[in-house]
């Protein structure tokens, strides 16, 4: 009988239910199976939704609305939007209340801490968080084999959470719970502000005559290469374009073909131009004084705020 329980004991340590349907949910879940977690309830609004995560996941058991079921699970994994976790976590507290204690319940949010579960550690639960710094597509599984995962919560929930990061080959690192929306914002800019950058130059050389394949190619491995630089060599040293010669005529040039395009286009060159010369220039201020002569909206916009806040 004990060892029967014992049994049981360790299954439940290694079963997760995972709320939400969602890239992240079906991502993660997915690849947690391969790595030999068990998966319980697979949670989602309408039971569609629920039995296409599972088919994606390819275990646990489908259901619609949050149920008690999840208890069968020793983790609880809240793969859901960040605008409605905190609603899930009270509805979570209120279908199974004191049930909850000793139970491991994390989310995957990268800009929320675990505070937003504080229903939950009401209740007992250890509560923690688990983010992979990582984009999950629409159609293909991801990879986290070292992938950073930023982790935070209660030293119990973390020991669990560590766990399930070796697991999956990815590294775990530590957040501030406090910083938690500058550790998501630092993503933003490596990823979706990229993305949209690139974007921005794919125009630009299609309105100078090239097809839409050879500008995302030919831009595809410039951008390679300079993170390659980054990576051999770091950020001063791999540096490139006007700023870094100190070519501010070319700066002004750009300034100017630029008019011609949506006010984002400029607002955005503006922005990164004065944000590289902020970071990487060995003199700053002196570069940024510079730019206001060669990009006169700019420095426009900074009297006219300066004005305002005087």
């Amino acid at each position: 009988m004990r060892r029967e329980m014992n049994a049981t004991d360790e299954s439940l340590k290694r079963t997760i239910a995972i709320v939400g349907a969602g890239r992240v949910a079906r991502g993660l879940g997915a690849r947690l199976r391969e790595a030999g977690w068990l998966i319980g309830a697979v949670v989602a609004r309408r039971m569609p939704a629920a039995r296409a995560a599972v088919r994606a996941i390819r275990g646990g058991a489908p259901c619609a609305g949050l149920t008690r079921r999840v208890l069968d699970a020793g983790i609880i994994l809240l793969a859901v939007p960040d605008d409605v976790l905190a609603a899930v976590a009270s509805q979570l507290e209120r279908t199974c209340g004191d049930d909850l204690r000793r139970k491991i319940v994390v989310h995957t949010s990268g800009a929320l801490s675990s505070a937003v579960l504080a229903p939950l550690a009401l209740r007992g639960a250890w509560t923690g968080v688990i983010h992979p710094m990582q984009s999950f597509g629409s159609r293909t599984r991801p990879r986290l084999e070292g992938v950073l995962f930023g982790i935070e919560g209660h030293a119990q929930a973390l020991r669990v959470i560590r766990r399930m990061v070796r697991s999956l080959g990815g590294d775990a690192a530590r957040v501030e719970a406090a910083r938690k929306a500058e550790y998501h914002c630092a993503g933003t800019f490596a990823a979706a502000h990229v993305l949209a950058s690139f974007e921005a130059g794919v125009h630009l050389l299609m309105a100078a005559g090239m097809k839409r394949r050879q500008a995302t190619r030919a831009l595809l491995r410039l951008a390679r290469q300079v993170l390659d630089n980054q990576e051999v060599l770091g950020p001063r040293s791999a540096w490139t374009g006007p700023l870094s010669r100190g070519d501010f005529a070319t700066i002004g040039l750009h300034w100017q073909s630029l008019a011609h395009y949506p006010p984002e286009f400029r607002a955005a060159y503006a922005g990164m131009t004065r944000l590289a010369a902020r970071l990487l220039a060995s003199a700053p201020e002196e570069v940024l004084v510079r730019l206001e002569s060669v990009m006169p909206a700019v420095a426009a916009a900074l009297q006219q705020r300066a004005a305002g806040s005087a």
